[in-house]
């Protein structure tokens, strides 16, 4: 099997959103390791390339769906990706 493959843009957004969810849940990442048994400090820097599996269990605990998470993770990407073209090609 071949080296993995890293995306760090997108690391950093899936890590993002789960540091939102928490917050808007009202929660502490103790809290959620408790809870769930997973340690989100470094998940939510970015530092951390999750799996899809802990990434559907922290979902099910925040209580939205993979479709969900992912289609505002989409939208902000296109977002920021936006912003990126059109700075640059105003520079030009």
């Amino acid at each position: 099997m071949g080296k993995q493959k890293r995306d760090d843009r997108l690391i950093v957004a899936i890590g993002k959103k789960m540091q939102a969810l928490r917050k808007a849940k009202g929660v502490s990442q103790i809290d959620v390791y408790i809870d769930t048994n997973v340690n989100v400090k470094r998940i939510e820097v970015g530092a951390h390339n999750i799996s899809v599996s802990t990434l559907s269990a922290l979902c099910d605990y925040y209580g939205i769906t993979l479709e969900e998470f992912f289609r505002e993770i989409d939208t902000a990407e296109r977002e920021a990706k936006f912003i990126r073209d059109t700075l640059l090609s105003n520079d030009r």
